[in-house]
């Protein structure tokens, strides 16, 4: 390129860039679309590629980290692909264009949350991280502070990438709480999304990602919105319904929570794999269909159990549980929520078909709080697969009534004195459990019973008239022949036949205080193989540039499906957890779990049952820090902008605009590759930004490539650390 091509134009640069920066609360849309990926699942048949599914993602790392739904990338019975392709923004008003090839590097298929790595060119070839340019990313924040009509805008591909990347925006219309987060599972939004926009980015009013549009289309339909013949896949010249079905799914309005995904992102963003060593071979997939029982409601949900069951609800209520018990589920069942008011149905506490998030059986509840529920009579039908299981009705509205009730079982053991002891919800092997449950409005004699299973089968029942005060605290007891049995217990209380409170609590482990002793002996070493790590000293501190650091871990009386917890942190930062039921025997030693190529950093291991930690240990590898990786951490200005003829006010399209390091100016500048920072080339409408951040209180320089237009020239301006993004508008005279 030679000098007497190009030429500059003067920046105004105190005044200007004052005026062109915006602040870290603004909003910069099209910083969001560039970041905004399309992604084809294809697999290859008779040397074709054939796609299988499709969705939108979004760039969360400059080295090619993208964040996505899983049920389009993961391979499964409807999306058996084996290859993703990844396009990418060259130009906003354009449809994308294929890039790369990328790989599933962790993936929750229960959250349906993948993390792709970018790992080739279009061609095959294999592309290093470090080969990678510095790509467009979003920044991510919490969705914890989002409130009830806040602003959202989901970015995605409406339609199978032949369109331009596109916004729409909505407001938050309901949180709704599953047995997942902390405080919510879904965000809800009345925002029209395309269902090939699902697995994009929902931002909030400050441009940061706080979500992940969320739908699960049905296999097996026919052409429709959900689901499109777009190739000729069978090769016989026509596109009909002959050849294999895209699914893309209905319009979507649940969005994940981007906090449900932080431990997937901070593990790929560090490139931290972990390996179950020890872990049996998945059993197969139920081969019975999916099915549900024992539909009911609670006002509140404690510890993942009802606080009670109520057949109705008064006026003002602002909390409501809807409780089932579920088996036969897998990570590709896909689940709906319909709900109703006076036979009208309610969007707003509705849940669209998602994949099932939890386990094959178990008890699940879904519902809301801290929202106010309407008067009227609800039903609530669950679908499984598209097909109606099961429903229930609730009225909601009137007097509070004092109506007789028993709430808040927690399960221990005796003391001496008689009082309960234990955690609440795990109980070691022994002779007795016990109950506490709390009662009001208990007239005397009322009858009421209690009965207890353990495994699902009925292992003893008491039926009496009530002899308590009406309201208060009461203990009992169950002493099943043959003591306690490792495994999951449950019991119900009824008052006059009707159910009034029930909870589950597990048996595992031996008598060690107020936490049963499940998880003995945790210790780290590090091996090249997982036999060596057995018979290596266990250590607290490992030398940088391990090959792997593994975990060992012995365990006592844990029955077989029992709920167990793997959690992973490095700098006290989760990334990696695992929740699943236990699969091996009982009882043994050297349960192993390797981590490969651990870097410097403090990394700690936690082992819980039924959500209560254990056992935890934390050891030192190199420094005790992880190192900074400065493409995963947004630590400079992004910088974009528009160049437009003076004249017109029209945008230039093909300008490459240059911008000069810190060690030269402007006047210096002889095209040298050691001169340039980075370089931005403007699209068809005018529009341009630079992959890499500008780095703080740092001066740069620039010129632009422009014949024809008056020369000027910049030196010396600068962005400080509050100015995150800047967007400048830059007018060539020509002449």
């Amino acid at each position: 390129m030679s000098k007497r091509c190009c030429s500059a134009i003067l920046l105004l640069l105190l005044f200007s860039v004052k005026a062109w920066t915006q602040s870290a609360t603004s909003l910069d849309v099209d910083r969001i679309k560039r970041a905004t990926v399309f992604i084809y699942q294809a697999k290859s048949v008779n040397n074709n590629l054939v796609i299988n599914c499709v969705s939108s993602g979004t760039l969360i790392s400059a080295d090619g980290l993208i964040i996505t739904n899983a049920h389009s990338v993961v391979p499964g019975r409807q999306c058996d692909g084996d290859q993703l392709i990844v396009s990418l923004n060259v130009d906003l008003s354009e449809p994308p264009i294929p890039k790369y090839r990328a790989e599933v590097f962790s993936a929750d298929e229960g959250l349906d949350i993948a993390i792709l790595r970018i790992t080739r060119e279009l061609d095959g070839r294999l592309i290093a991280r470090s080969e990678l340019p510095i790509l467009p990313f979003a920044d991510i924040s919490s969705s914890d502070d989002l409130s009830l009509d806040d602003t959202l805008i989901v970015a995605g591909f409406p339609d199978f990438g032949n369109e331009a990347v596109a916004t729409t925006r909505g407001t938050v219309t309901a949180f709704i709480s599953e047995p997942i987060g902390a405080r919510s599972s879904w965000f809800k939004t009345r925002a029209e999304i395309p269902g090939a926009m699902s697995g994009g980015g929902a931002y909030n009013s400050s441009g940061l990602l706080i979500g992940i549009p969320t739908s699960a289309p049905l296999s097996g339909l026919a052409a429709t919105a959900s689901c499109r013949f777009f190739a000729d896949t069978n090769r016989d010249g026509l596109v009909n319904a002959s050849d294999s079905c895209v699914p893309t799914g209905d319009f979507v309005s649940t969005v994940r929570p981007i906090s449900h995904a932080r431990s997937l992102i901070r593990g790929a963003r560090n490139g931290l794999t972990v390996d179950l060593v020890s872990a049996p071979v998945e059993p197969p997939l139920p081969l019975n269909p999916p099915r549900v029982s024992r539909l009911f409601f609670a006002p509140s949900v404690s510890d993942g159990a009802p606080s009670t069951v109520v057949g109705s609800m008064p006026n003002n209520t602002n909390s409501l549980f809807f409780f089932f018990d579920y088996d036969n589920m897998t990570p590709e069942t896909v689940y709906e929520l319909r709900v109703s008011r006076d036979g009208i149905p309610d969007a707003t506490f509705s849940l669209p078909p998602v994949r099932w998030s939890g386990r094959e059986n178990g008890l699940w509840y879904i519902g809301s709080r801290e929202q106010a529920w309407a008067n009227g009579a609800y039903e609530f039908t669950l679908l499984i697969n598209g097909t109606s299981v099961g429903s229930q009705r609730i009225v909601v509205g009137g007097s509070a009534l004092n109506r007789s009730q028993f709430s808040d079982i927690v399960f221990g053991t005796l003391d001496q004195s008689g009082a309960l002891v234990g955690n609440g919800s795990i109980l070691p092997l022994g002779d007795i459990a016990s109950a506490r449950f709390l009662h009001a409005n208990m007239p005397l004699g009322s009858p009421w019973s209690a009965i207890w299973y353990f495994g699902g089968v009925e292992v003893a029942r008491s039926a009496n008239r009530w002899s308590d005060a009406s309201h208060g605290a009461k203990v009992i007891r169950v002493a099943p022949n043959g003591g306690l049995l490792p495994g999951k217990y449950r019991l119900e209380l009824y008052i006059d036949g009707a159910l009034s409170a029930t909870s589950d609590f597990i048996v595992s482990g031996r008598p060690a205080g107020p936490l049963p002793e499940i998880f003995t002996r945790l210790r780290h070493a590090t091996a090249d193989s997982p036999s060596e790590a057995r018979r290596a000293t266990a250590l607290s501190s490992f030398p940088t540039s391990i090959p792997a650091l593994y975990a060992l871990f012995d365990w006592h009386l844990m029955a077989a499906g029992t709920p167990w917890t793997l959690r992973w942190l490095v700098d006290d930062q989760v990334f990696f957890e695992t929740t699943s039921p236990w699969q091996t025997v009982e009882s043994g030693s050297d349960y192993t779990v390797s981590l490969a190529n651990p870097a410097d950093g403090s990394y700690k291991l936690q082992l819980l049952v039924n959500n209560l930690k254990l056992i935890e240990q934390e050891v030192i590898v190199g420094i005790g820090q992880l190192p900074i990786d400065r493409l995963a951490r947004f630590e400079g200005t992004i910088l974009s902008g528009r160049v437009i003829d003076a004249a017109t006010g029209r945008g230039i399209p093909s300008i490459t605009i240059v911008l000069i390091g810190a060690d030269y100016t402007a006047s210096e500048f002889e095209w040298r590759e050691d001169q340039i920072f980075d370089l931005a080339t403007t699209d068809r409408n005018g529009d341009f930004q630079f992959p890499r951040p500008l780095a703080f209180d740092t001066f740069y320089s620039v010129v632009i490539e422009a014949d024809g237009f008056i020369p000027h020239a910049a030196d010396e301006f600068f962005f400080s650390a509050d100015q995150p993004y800047a967007n400048i508008e830059i007018a060539m005279v020509y002449g």
